[in-house]
């Protein structure tokens, strides 16, 4: 084929490869532009705000990234309208338990400002023009609602920490107090309050493990049973306890009883194979016609395998003991002494080791059990260690239903 056709070629498929990559990527343009006035159109105007913005932190002087600039443009003065008047209503209500609400408005309005302003200037090419956004300064503002919302929080916190009828109240005393000091940090002895509702609002689980079988649980099962350290428990407002302590009133128990641990007896059990194969097994020479050794064509002489059928006993052994658990997980509400919830557990531990030997030839058993051939006998585990083999399984299914488990 001719140098210059082949480059023709060449260049024919670069171009379209160019052409569809382009149309690629105006589709996508196209989609992306209608998905942000979609949501425009829609009242959405936070995620029109945030694909425009989005697009024109990447490029914002591109051409084709101006119809992002004019739904920027569009979508936020919409939105702050909208929140100022949402804002204003809620100042006009007087209720203090909206400050909150007021307080964040304000404060993501600026958020959204300080999002904007390294964008500026956006120009509107066609219009001859620079976007207009009406920035307004709500620092003061923003200073203001905060004073009275930390005195509102601490005031309506304090007021729950002195009249509190359950536990419930003392978190949501606890929740006021944490977002002051999100908001707020150190103001009055705001720490100190948060402290004394957090303790109050707890729940105290005692944590109780009974053995009813007579069988031994290994003391190291049952201390890694009991360290809810490593349990990973995400519930803010539960503390398990293993060891009680004194002047704790606790809410509820957590009994788990074991009912059951069967330990089978130590087996050996014995199969045996006969096994047999052909192999090769030298070589003969192939005589010509006067009894000399023949010749290929390459006057190599001429040979020819011999096989023979080799046998041989495997005899495999299975070393085999097997330990069962079985218990039950309880929790009780102590206060009114009845049993909230009951969940079964089982787990099983089986040890097996194999080995085997073997009488005969070798070269009639397979690579899998030859193998085997290299292994011998091992002592059995004690039945402390079979118990305590067992519990790993235990040990992950009961922090499952712990971490799970919700007791209000």
């Amino acid at each position: 084929m001719p140098i210059e056709h082949t480059n023709q070629t060449i260049n024919q498929k670069t171009m379209k490869k160019l052409l569809l990559f382009t149309i690629v990527l105006v589709l996508m343009a196209c989609s992306g532009v209608k998905k942000t006035k979609q949501a425009l159109n829609s009242g959405n105007y936070t995620t029109a705000m945030n694909r425009a913005i989005k697009n024109l932190q990447d490029n914002k002087t591109k051409k084709g990234h101006q119809d992002y600039v004019l739904l920027l443009e569009e979508a936020f003065a919409k939105h702050a309208e909208k929140e100022i008047r949402r804002i204003q209503f809620l100042e006009n209500g007087g209720n203090p338990a909206n400050l909150i609400t007021i307080y964040e408005g304000y404060s993501n309005l600026k958020r959204l400002q300080n999002r904007i302003r390294p964008l500026l200037p956006l120009p509107v090419y066609e219009e001859d023009r620079n976007a207009q956004f009406k920035f307004i300064n709500y620092d003061n503002t923003i200073l203001e609602v905060k004073d009275e919302l930390s005195a509102y929080l601490y005031n309506n916190a304090t007021h729950l920490l002195s009249n509190a009828r359950n536990k419930m109240e003392y978190r949501s005393a606890y929740d006021d107090l944490k977002y002051l000091e999100d908001i707020n940090p150190g103001y009055g002895d705001t720490s100190v309050k948060m402290d004394e509702a957090y303790q109050k609002g707890l729940d105290f689980v005692k944590v109780e493990l009974k053995n009813e079988t007579e069988q031994i649980i290994p003391e190291r099962l049952e201390s890694e049973l009991l360290d809810f350290n490593t349990y990973g428990i995400n519930n803010f407002w539960m503390q398990f306890h293993a060891q009680p302590i004194e002047n704790i009133n606790y809410d509820f128990a957590m009994e788990l009883d074991f009912n059951q641990i069967n330990i089978s007896p130590e087996r050996v059990n014995e199969r045996q194979l006969i096994k047999e194969k052909v192999i090769k097994d030298g070589f003969d020479y192939v005589l010509d016609e006067n009894g000399n050794v023949a010749k290929d064509s390459l006057g190599n002489d001429i040979k020819v395998d011999k096989f023979k059928t080799v046998t041989c006993n495997f005899y495999e052994f299975t070393q085999l003991k097997t330990a069962q658990i079985g218990a039950n997980v309880r929790f009780k509400d102590l206060r009114s002494g009845q049993v909230v919830n009951s969940y079964p557990l089982s787990s099983e531990f089986i040890f097996e080791h194999v080995y085997a030997n073997v009488d005969g030839d070798r070269r009639a058993l397979d690579n899998n059990l030859v193998a085997l051939l290299d292994l011998a006998a091992v002592p059995f585990p004690s039945n402390e260690q079979m118990v305590y083999d067992a519990g790993e399984d235990l040990k992950a299914r009961l922090k499952s239903i712990v971490n799970r488990y919700q007791f209000n």
